[in-house]
């Protein structure tokens, strides 16, 4: 039985994490790697843990009352944690884990010095760390002293922090079991944290050294500033030497204390630089072992490195697997599309093959190399001007790369090359006659394909439709790619580059073109928003339909209203809006996403709140009033062109571009609704096709296979066979994904750069961002992270993260907009013109900077948001 509970660390292994845990898993690796020394120790294995648990009845209990409790109430998961760790403390350990544990300190050293760690089964992973949850003991002496501690080390599953961190990540507390590591103490000249790639860069190429004196509970309890190396190719390339006033050491009796630094050695350096290097040599070797960069605890004692505990960094942004050793510059896809959310493998894998460029996937989003045209200096200057009128940050940050002269390679001229995917192309376009038959012509063209492609599916199933939507996806990029159709979208944007720019030059005003645009024609987004004003014009004056739309809770709704007085209408007008917009929904370019047509209870909330709101005829109105405005802004702005010198061909260039704009920027949304509307189609498809799976045996549900790359789930229709292991460790990365930021900017090297605006006109404690729809406007701030659970007045500001097309219905009800991600073009900037909203967008941190309902002013002429008392 002794086996059972105790195992010696030179005994485990990462496929023990189960019996030892994370940790001690990771202490039985590091203690077989050639030249990595390792304090000596052993485990307490889980099977004591559940032991333990067994010993206290009322845990079961406990547990059911923390899983129903609000992870954000804290006061009530502080009080059930520590009832639940008072429990597992007061059990009295079983005689046979009692002499388990006796049994291996004698092997070691029955009056030793230990350390005792808790070892949790979640913990240390590839993809959540877990650092600092549970609880860590130093310097333990003696038998009772160390089963003690080993008894805190169970109860510390169950801290606040950790209690928190596991309901916030998903898991449950009943699927995590405890291990204890027990290792001789050592006693360390100095000490500190190795992460072999920079934790704040994330560049792989450097390491960087935290060193301490002393024991390192000293640095990880903030007790004191580290001394901080830099190593990259085995030198050190930048140090930073803190005054260390105080120290942690060990107490011959047992336990720590903190003692006071002699003056004269508090400014000396923990370590040498060649100690620095030695010791980042050592964590490249580890990491090697682990496959991936790690964070590293060391100890420096006699001169000789021991490693006392080693997990993945899990904040690091993924770096795209492309098999060479080049470097490379991806931009990224999902700020130019407007999600930056992660998306699962049969969205982003769909993505990669309707799309025009190559794209590379990390950390569950997509990303463009732009390396070549980096490269060659004739394609640089028009890449770095499109991206840069998108989205300024995207600049910055290509410029910050390009100014490491040797990270970007000198190549001759790569031609002409499509830009990144989501980014206006450099360049003149074709010239095209300003002609509003042929946005007809093009919206057609679209409509005629969409159609021909539900046609011609309804009868594949198997891997004939696979082959069919191989073909498919060709056709999908020829409509994408249409001469014509580029060529219209470049008019409309160019027009209004040409406004903005020419007007501030002739006029001294600022943005015109935002008023001008304003109820352009053609635009299907701006159209959407409306759309449902009407719908709710066809509801407000039905109560039994407003009462019942209060309480939907589910999806089928639509059947029962229609057994409601007035609800056949009012069904009728809801499925007209959902046949024409029902493909919609929020992160659309990820298939895998519920569109409206799947959770029309989506657009109840939002449907209500129209109703509550405006009166009827709304939608007629605001977009008459628009139309009007901008009018009345051509006869102004072309009226005091003709007081200006060369006035009359002043006027006329500009009228001749103010039709072009308004001809042509509207269109600009339609291919990006062309899209998705393919996109509805593909995926009812592949689900009739998952759900066969379902039914043969294959797939245990319906949507197991959005972890499936389009190509993977081709092969499993094919054989019947599917790895489960594959879609649940899918599934685990997917919800790890959502805990990283991606970058605008990502380099082979793993530097995340997202870029910085470099103005100084914004007044002090302002938040900078991007003017993308002028004016100015004064409210109160609802920061909406979930469309379904916005909760809007007339004259409310938004601000969220992101927006799509998919949040134009929110857009007739706002006074203002404010986004962390955004660009000139994007969707969210050309609807809030479209109605005429003051927009700031690209706004770091906006949604955590400004808290919902306080009052802020929105300065959409020059780019920044205030926040008032």
């Amino acid at each position: 039985m002794i086996e059972q509970y105790v195992r010696d660390l030179r005994q485990v292994d990462p496929t023990r994490v189960a019996v030892v845990g994370g940790k001690g898993a990771h202490l039985g690796a590091l203690s077989r790697i050639d030249g990595v020394h390792v304090p000596d120790g052993f485990c307490v294995t889980t099977d004591a843990f559940r032991r333990i648990m067994a010993g206290a009845p009322s845990i079961d209990d406990q547990l059911d009352q923390l899983s129903r409790v609000d992870p954000d109430d804290r006061v009530a998961v502080r009080t059930l944690s520590e009832r639940i760790r008072r429990t597992i403390e007061e059990v009295v350990v079983p005689d046979d884990v009692v002499s388990a544990i006796i049994g291996a300190l004698a092997r070691f050293g029955e009056q030793a010095a230990y350390a005792v760690r808790s070892s949790a089964t979640a913990e240390d992973l590839p993809t959540a760390s877990f650092a600092g949850q549970q609880d860590t003991y130093l310097n333990v002496v003696g038998p009772a002293a160390i089963l003690r501690h080993i008894s805190r080390c169970w109860a510390s599953l169950f801290t606040e922090r950790a209690v928190t961190y596991r309901r916030r990540g998903g898991i449950d507390h009943r699927t995590v079991l405890m291990a204890v590591v027990v290792q001789r103490m050592v006693f360390p000249q100095a000490s500190g944290i190795l992460f072999t790639a920079d934790p704040v860069t994330g560049d792989r190429k450097v390491a960087t050294v935290d060193a301490g004196f002393g024991l390192g509970e000293a640095l990880v309890s903030g007790l004191v500033n580290p001394d901080v190396f830099r190593v990259r190719d085995g030198e050190v390339v930048a140090r930073t030497i803190a005054a260390k006033e105080r120290a942690v050491h060990a107490v011959p009796a047992g336990g720590t204390r903190e003692v006071a630094v002699d003056a004269r050695q508090q400014e000396r350096p923990a370590l040498t630089d060649a100690q620095a290097v030695s010791l980042a040599a050592l964590g490249r070797r580890i990491e090697a072992h682990f496959g991936r960069p790690q964070d590293i605890e060391w100890c420096l004692v006699d001169g000789d490195f021991r490693i006392v505990q080693s997990r993945p960094i899990t904040t690091l942004f993924p770096i795209p697997e492309v098999g060479d050793e080049e470097n490379h510059v991806y931009v990224s896809v999902g700020h130019g599309q407007m999600m930056t959310d992660p998306m699962k493998p049969l969205g982003y894998s769909m993505w990669q093959l309707t799309a025009m460029v190559p794209m590379h996937e990390a950390g569950g989003r997509l990303f463009v190399d732009v390396t070549r045209r980096l490269a060659s200096p004739a394609s640089r200057a028009g890449l770095l001007d499109a991206l840069g009128k998108g989205d300024p940050l995207v600049r910055d940050a290509l410029e910050t790369v390009l100014e490491r002269e040797d990270f970007v390679p000198s190549l001759p001229d790569a031609g002409p090359a499509g830009p990144p995917a989501g980014t206006p192309a450099g360049g003149a376009p074709t010239p095209i006659a300003t002609d509003p038959a042929i946005v007809t012509e093009l919206i057609e063209r679209s409509r005629a394909s969409v159609a021909a492609l539900e046609r011609d599916i309804r009868t594949k199933t198997g891997p004939e439709l696979f082959d069919f939507l191989l073909e498919a996806f060709e056709e999908h990029k020829r409509v994408l790619g249409d001469p014509l159709s580029m060529q219209a979208i470049m008019a409309g944007m160019e027009a209004t580059w040409w406004l903005n720019d020419t007007l501030q030059e002739w006029l001294g005003e600022k943005n015109a073109a935002d008023t001008l645009t304003l109820s352009a024609p053609d635009n299907v987004t701006s159209e959407m928003g409306l759309a449902l004003l009407d719908v709710a014009d066809v509801v407000r004056p039905l109560p039994e339909v407003l009462a019942f739309l209060r309480e939907v809770q589910g999806e089928d709704f639509l059947e029962e209203l229609a057994k409601v007085a007035g609800g056949s209408e009012a069904r009728d007008a809801i499925e007209a809006y959902l046949d024409r917009y029902g493909m919609r929904c929020v992160g659309e370019i990820d298939i895998t996403r519920p569109r409206w047509r799947e959770r029309p209870a989506t657009l109840v909330p939002v449907l209500l709140d129209h109703v509550r709101i405006f009166e009827p005829g709304a939608a007629e109105r605001r977009f008459e009033e628009g139309r009007l405005k901008a009018q009345q802004k051509e006869q102004d702005v072309l009226s005091r062109l003709r007081a200006l010198p060369d006035g009359d061909r002043k006027a006329d260039e500009t009228r001749r571009m103010i039709e072009r704009v308004r001809t042509f920027i509207g269109y600009r949304e339609y291919p990006k609704y062309g899209i998705i509307g393919r996109y509805f189609v593909y995926k009812q498809a592949l689900l009739k096709e998952a759900e066969r799976l379902v039914r043969a045996g294959v797939l245990p549900e319906r949507e197991d296979c959005f972890y499936l790359t389009f190509q993977e789930f081709r092969d499993v229709v094919r054989s019947h066979r599917v790895d489960d292991g594959l879609i649940q460790r899918r599934k685990e990365a997917f919800r790890s994904y959502h805990e990283l930021t991606p970058p605008r900017v990502l380099t082979s090297d793993g530097e995340a750069l997202s870029g910085a605006y470099r103005r100084e006109d914004a007044p002090a404690g302002a938040l900078v961002g991007l003017p993308v729809s002028a004016g100015t406007v004064e409210g109160r701030a609802r920061v909406v992270l979930d469309m379904a659970e916005a909760d809007l007045e007339a004259g409310d500001i938004l601000v969220t993260t992101f927006t799509d097309p998919s949040w134009s219905p929110l857009f007739v009800g706002i006074a203002g907009l404010v986004t962390e991600v955004g660009g000139l073009m994007t969707h969210g900037a050309v609807i809030a013109r479209e109605y005429g909203l003051p927009a700031v967008v690209g706004v770091e941190r906006a949604t955590s900077l400004i808290r919902d309902g306080q009052r802020i002013r929105v300065h959409g002429t020059d780019g920044y948001v205030e926040i008032l008392s």
